[in-house]
């Protein structure tokens, strides 16, 4: 297939970090490779001696692999959300971005389920969640959710890189090992450029850009009825599905800013990832954080408001600072107040700032993610009298901490390798006309 020159620029740029791995590469590979294998080492602890070496117990049945499962599919959520309405309206500035929106939802589609494992005591059942599944568990519902959307993930990022895979099968500037070329011939599955393939293609990439937003939408709705759906306070609320979604969707953009400012820094991407790129990204999270800080005010101003004796407890405890209250302001300030600030102001609207901005955002979800789990938990309807302190309230320990940060480095390592099978950049959009 023809190659055009502003393609060509493009692999001329790329090339050298794509054709083969540098010594840095290498550094950061080894480094969390470090960090993967101290997780793997807690994993086996955790096989030979049971949840006992975490910090769950009877009453605090979830923790940090819970929040981290929430966490890490949320951002694939938004990854794919924003990915789609991008594709489908075709907003010009998106070429850049692209690729980076649907990576990030991707690998964390690959990441977050294994948290899900990783709360079961008995892996020797867990086939059982197919083959005795009970319709009634909105759990089984998140199964079929997540691995239907697993599968739309997938489908969506391929579609969207089968013209650079036969680029690179053609192209004459990357220096590729003979491997590598016949793994982009059999990944561009034929194809040559021609008319009716292009509209095929266009067709089904629309069509799946299609499916994945309110597929995005219902599987995000699902895993919060997980919570909703129980009586527990904090938890049983209508509100619930539309907050988990906007969360995910808020979530998901904060990283994708995150590692547009790596990519520019680490790859020199200045003329394709420039400032009106964090700037319109910006809005995005402004407009998110907007969304978002109304429905946390008016979730826990009902709450507050309503004076139910167990809800009440649960309010209590987040607002306590010598208990969750310092953290849930934190969290309010970092995920909500700091974007929104930043964003507003032209003077802060520099790719620097909406990144830390970013950044901070990014860590006060993660932290509502925990005080949405582990406080109610910690409120157990009944009163409980002579049991351990450490029974009650929950404290993570070093196997559950090793095991997130192992998440969090598996999620940094694919993103370099998939940085070096594939150009961070899509080349086959800068051969069609601007929008």
């Amino acid at each position: 297939m023809d190659i055009s020159k502003k393609q060509t620029a493009i692999l001329q740029k790329f090339g050298p970090y794509i054709e083969r791995f540098d010594a840095r590469s290498f550094v950061y590979i080894f480094l969390l490779s470090l960090v993967i294998l101290v997780g793997l080492y807690a994993l086996i602890q955790q096989i030979l001696e049971g949840h006992v070496v975490t910090g769950m117990r009877d009453n605090v049945v979830w923790g940090l692999y819970i929040v981290n499962f929430i966490f890490f599919i949320g951002i694939s959520y938004g990854g794919a959300i924003l990915a789609g309405f991008l594709h489908l309206f075709k907003v010009p500035w998106r070429r850049p971005i692209m690729r980076i929106a649907v990576l990030t939802a991707f690998i964390s589609a690959l990441i977050g389920p294994i948290f899900i494992i990783l709360c079961i005591g008995r892996f020797d059942r867990l086939h059982y969640l197919f083959i005795h599944a009970r319709l009634q568990s909105p759990i089984f519902w998140d199964v079929v959710a997540i691995s239907t959307y697993l599968v739309g993930a997938i489908i969506f990022m391929y579609l969207l890189m089968i013209k650079d895979f036969a680029i690179y099968r053609d192209s004459d500037v990357l220096n590729l090992p003979t491997w590598r070329r016949n793994l982009y011939r059999a990944l561009a599955l034929n194809y040559q450029g021609t008319e009716s393939q292009n509209r095929q293609l266009s067709v089904s990439k629309n069509l799946i850009a299609l499916i994945m937003i309110p597929m995005v939408v219902v599987v995000s709705s699902v895993l919060s009825w997980i919570f909703g759906m129980t009586l527990r306070p904090g938890w049983h609320s209508t509100i619930f599905g539309p907050y988990f979604v906007l969360a995910a969707i808020y979530s998901g953009a904060a990283v994708i800013v995150i590692m547009m400012w790596i990519f520019r820094r680490s790859y020199k991407l200045e003329d394709y990832l420039t400032d009106k790129h964090f700037a319109y990204m910006g809005y995005i999270l402004l407009a998110l954080g907007a969304g978002y800080g109304y429905f946390t005010f008016s979730e826990y101003l009902t709450s507050w408001f309503g004076s139910e004796k167990w809800d009440s407890e649960v309010m209590e405890k987040l607002f306590n600072p010598d208990e969750y209250g310092w953290w849930f302001l934190i969290s309010n300030v970092f995920s909500i107040v700091i974007p929104i600030v930043v964003v507003a102001f032209k003077k802060l609207r520099t790719p620097n700032l909406i990144t830390l901005s970013a950044l901070l955002l990014v860590f006060g979800m993660w932290i509502k993610r925990y005080l949405i789990v582990v406080p109610t938990l910690e409120t157990p309807l009944l009163p409980i009298q002579d049991t351990r302190p450490e029974y009650i309230h929950y404290s993570a320990t070093w196997v559950e901490w090793a095991l997130s940060f192992a998440g969090l480095a598996t999620f940094i390592l694919f993103f370099i390798i998939m940085a070096k099978l594939v150009t961070i950049v899509t080349v086959s959009d800068y051969a069609e006309k601007k929008n």
